[in-house]
């Protein structure tokens, strides 16, 4: 009896952490951010805005749900996520021994 309550303990922590871990996963993906800016450019594929004087330049697919008229000179406000396409780590982001005194100005 005793392995059977300490096996199903087990199971239920093993249980209740993968929903966490998984839980986590999903909020991040799902994290959605928005932008509110006049249209410059208008395609099939993108949406160029104006936010202040950075011009941004989002991706729109067949998905994209549109409401009102787009068009130029339309103040819009856009939902966007962020997602990594593909990643290249350089290094192991540790600094050479020598390159970190390089940096440092000498002491007197």
């Amino acid at each position: 009896m005793k392995n059977a309550k300490r096996s199903l303990f087990t199971f239920v922590s093993v249980l209740a952490l993968s929903s966490t871990l998984f839980a986590g996963t999903t909020l991040a993906a799902d994290k959605t951010y928005q932008v509110t800016a006049p249209v410059l450019e208008v395609t099939d594929s993108t949406i160029t805005v104006q936010k202040g004087k950075e011009k941004w330049q989002m991706a729109r697919t067949k998905d994209t749900k549109v409401t009102g008229d787009l068009k130029v000179g339309a103040k819009v406000t856009i939902m966007y996520t962020m997602t990594a396409v593909s990643v290249e780590a350089k290094g192991d982001g540790k600094e050479a021994k020598g390159d970190a005194k390089a940096d440092k100005p000498a002491q007197k």
